[in-house]
């Protein structure tokens, strides 16, 4: 005999949405609560992908677990469905984009039905309706008037087409992922939220949640905190460059520094440099590209050498050259770096394609070769001055002193996590 799977699939969906066997009951304090949720998809023209009902179904199954050992389980569904597809789709069919909106969600929940998931269909959530967003706009003038909502002039991806400001992972190859139009970076003032107030929470009460130890590697790499020192040189027309290290140790190393091509310093520099037209091609070529091009490590290094202008050691009096390069980000640290090619790898890179001196100040490796970045505290400074002989345990905190009494400097807690 020959099942018809479609119409006992049907039967049984159909019995479901009449018995409402998925309920949460709400009051029941018998029963232990379990509470199940999925990232709400967004109601897109396409449909549903195997990229909703693979983590759907997964956390179905767990849900239709949890209701068999006897939990109350919440598990609702609901759509995020504000976002530019739906909003470009409206602009160039010339249809309301609630209409648009109105028949994705149509079409999802008939998708998401025929699907069988054990959905809670009295608690559907859509983030159109001003029942719902009345709470996102309540929530955000709570952070306002708390000082964690602001604006703030940052550099940011632009696509050109769907004007707007992308993620970086939203940028591909230097294109838009939605609409494949080429993405700058432009200035741009944002709303920003202010998440970098709880970084030391965010990372220090990772000792009190119960993820698995490669989560929570994961969550300290992405806040990143480090301890170092902030220290001032200065350019050859009196401004201040102030660069974050945590290897202040290796100052004396120092033979140029780099500028992010988003520095306000290189639009004032501009009648200062002799070579302005090279810089700012060079910007406009870095804009072109994501914060993710930019920052990877085996890229060949490029960049612009500025002429009129030069940095001045705050150690040795010294005069060295500023750069301005891509890998250098706005929006991590002061946006200017110290370049100390013998003891960083990336520097290394850097001052081998520029014919740039390579100091040796930490004792261990040959710096003609390859940077010698130190693993542990046993190396010995050398050209260094008052550092000399001392191992690089020691030299850090005694030059963290020494640029803070001669007030050059001051120590400086820093994150990758950003606003």
């Amino acid at each position: 005999m020959k099942y018809d799977f479609t119409a006992i699939e049907k039967k049984w969906q159909e019995k479901w949405l009449e018995e409402k066997p998925f309920t949460a009951v709400t009051g029941d304090k018998t029963r232990e609560k379990f509470y199940g949720l999925i990232e709400f998809p967004y109601p897109s023209g396409q449909g549903l992908h195997v990229g909703h009902a693979r983590p759907f179904t997964a956390m179905d199954i767990i849900c239709r677990k949890k209701r068999m050992q006897g939990y109350n389980v919440l598990f609702p569904i609901g759509f995020d469905a504000f976002g530019l597809p739906t909003e470009n789709y409206a602009i160039k069919n010339h249809i309301h984009p609630a209409i648009v909106t109105k028949q994705n969600i149509a079409n999802f929940t008939k998708q998401l039905h025929m699907l069988g998931y054990s959905f809670d269909w009295d608690r559907v959530v859509d983030t159109t309706d001003p029942s719902y967003y009345k709470w996102t706009q309540w929530i955000f003038l709570q952070l306002f008037k708390k000082g964690l909502a602001y604006k703030a002039s940052m550099p940011v991806n632009w696509c050109t087409s769907c004007k707007c400001v992308l993620a970086n992972e939203e940028v591909v190859e230097g294109v838009c992922e939605r609409c494949g139009s080429e993405v700058i970076r432009k200035e741009k003032s944002q709303w920003m939220l202010a998440i970098t107030k709880y970084a030391d929470r965010l990372i220090d009460d990772l000792d009190d949640v119960d993820y698995i130890e490669r989560v929570k590697i994961q969550q300290r790499n992405w806040i990143g905190r480090s301890e170092g020192t902030e220290v001032d040189f200065t350019a050859t027309n009196g401004d201040k460059l102030t660069v974050y290290t945590t290897r202040c140790d290796t100052l004396f190393g120092v033979t140029y520094m780099v500028i992010s091509p988003e520095h306000p310093y290189l639009a004032q520099w501009k009648d200062q440099l002799t070579n302005w037209d090279a810089v700012e091609d060079y910007r406009q070529e870095a804009a072109r590209k994501s914060d993710f091009e930019r920052g990877e490590l085996n890229k060949e290094k490029t960049g612009v050498r500025l002429e009129g202008i030069e940095a001045v050691h705050p150690v040795t009096g010294k005069h060295i050259p500023i750069f301005v390069s891509d890998y250098v980000l706005m929006g991590y640290g002061t946006g200017i770096v110290m370049g100390v090619p013998g003891h960083d790898q990336r520097d290394w890179d850097f001052a081998t394609a520029f014919g740039l001196p390579i100091v040796e100040v930490v004792k261990g490796g040959d710096v003609t070769k390859c940077a010698f970045a130190l693993k542990d505290d046993t190396g010995i400074m050398v050209n260094s001055d008052f550092l000399n002989g001392l191992t690089v345990k020691e030299a850090i905190p005694a030059m963290k002193k020494w640029v803070t009494e001669h007030g050059i400097g001051r120590p400086k807690t820093n994150f990758k996590l950003r606003d």
